[in-house]
Parts: structure tokens; C-alpha cells; sequence
């Protein structure tokens, strides 16, 4: 999903601190252009961003009293909020980072492959958003996800995501105050990667969830890779 939110003016920090605030989080919020990554809730946690309005934006008149219950569906339901817009995909950017968000959904066997196909783009006629093509897993844009009304990401290359290399890395967390980042994908209108699929889980890879200039978020509480 998409949070309409320019990369350029604002953080992954701020994104987050926002949509925790709303009680609306996701699993991570993502900079294509930095390549800067929150992680807001651990990966076997349902994120609460689908079904409720995509933008950052605040909006309490138009946030739903209950959580929509795709949030909760499928073996996983792991939501990624990209800093950017529908009217410009982020596919459209440097995209760093992507390989290690990639390489930590390919460790939860989550499939690279888009049941819905390519995503809307901004303005075109919405499509019909498929329950059976949901229940087959894989990588959504939450313009294709049952029950939402989102726009995002927009006209995005899907084989540019499908293609790119990953990579894990076991690199620390910083600690996310409980109080601002409660429980954010791939940001932002991210992309919502549903899987119905039986098997057990695979050993996670830890998802590198910080700056890459250093910077650190400290407080008593934290949510760390360990608890993926």
C-alpha cells in the first residue's frame, strides 16, 4: 500500500509514529528512495492497515470502529506501507532496499508471483478485487485486496519486484518505542503478501529495520527480529 506521502519530505519515522497513533499500523513502512525501513509489528502478528483509509492523512471520522477482517487472513497477511503515491509508482525510483524485504518474505515462503496480476493505475477504472485470486497468495497491491477501498500502489512494473535479487541480513533493530510504533508495506500501499499455503514456516530472516545514516530510535520497549 501506498501511504501518499512524498519520500522526499517524509520519513520512515514519521509515517510510522502516525499510523501507530491511528491504531492502524503495518509491518513495515519502506523508503525506495533511502531505502530506510521501520518494522512495526513482527511478521505472525495481523497488521491492522488494510480496510482502513491508505493516506497518511489524519482521518478518525473515516476509520472503521473494527479492524476489517482481511487483515487477519491467510497463513500470513504481511503488510508493507511504501512512502510515495498512486499517480507515481515507486517502481519508478531506486527501489533500495527491496532485496532485503524480498529476501525476508522469501525466508516466510511467501510465492513471488502476482495471482491479481499488475496493479491499477492511478485513475483507471477500478478492477474487480478477486476472493479467489486472494486465497491463492502471493503479492497484492492493496488496490486488489477484497473488502478495501485503497488505490495504491498504482501502475507499478511487477517484474521489476519479481526480479529483484535478495538478500538477508542478520543486522540489529533498533528499538521502536511502544508508545509511537505500536504495531506500516512492501510502504505503502505497500504491497499485502497473503498466503494460504500449509507448509511450516521456514526459519525467518531478520528484516534490517533502521537508516542507513545511523539514525536510532531508543526506549524501554522494543520490537525485535527475534520475535518475527
Amino acid at each position: 500500500m501506498t501511504l501518499g506521502a512524498d519520500p522526499r519530505v517524509v520519513s520512515v519515522w514519521s509515517a510510522a509514529q502516525r499510523l501507530n497513533q491511528e491504531n492502524r499500523p503495518c509491518h513495515l513502512v519502506w523508503d525506495p528512495v533511502t531505502g530506510d525501513i521501520a518494522q512495526l509489528l513482527p511478521i505472525v502478528r495481523a497488521g491492522q492497515a488494510l480496510g482502513t483509509p491508505e493516506d497518511l492523512e489524519y482521518a478518525p471520522d473515516l476509520l472503521p470502529h473494527h479492524q476489517a477482517g482481511v487483515n487477519r487472513e491467510g497463513r500470513l497477511c504481511v503488510q508493507i506501507g511504501v512512502l510515495g503515491t498512486a499517480r507515481d509508482p515507486f517502481t519508478n525510483y531506486q527501489m533500495i532496499g527491496l532485496g532485503e524485504i524480498l529476501g525476508w518474505l522469501d525466508s516466510w515462503q511467501v510465492p513471488r508471483r502476482w495471482p491479481a496480476g499488475a496493479p491499477a493505475p492511478y485513475r483507471q477504472a477500478a478492477r474487480a478485487r478477486s476472493r479467489a485470486r486472494w486465497a491463492m497468495g502471493g503479492h497484492f497491491g492493496a488496490s486488489q485486496v477484497p473488502d478495501c477501498r485503497s488505490t495504491g500502489p498504482g501502475g507499478i512494473d511487477i517484474d521489476q519486484v519479481v526480479c529483484t535479487d535478495s538478500i538477508g541480513r542478520s543486522l540489529p533493530q533498533p528499538s521502536l518505542a511502544a508508545s509511537s510504533l505500536a504495531a506500516s508495506s512492501l510502504a505503502a500501499s505497500s504491497l499485502a503478501a497473503s498466503s494460504r499455503a500449509e507448509p511450516p514456516l521456514a526459519e525467518p530472516t531478520p528484516i534490517r529495520a533502521g537508516s542507513r545514516t545511523g539514525h536510532d530510535m531508543t526506549s524501554a520497549a522494543s520490537l525485535s527480529a527475534a520475535g518475527l
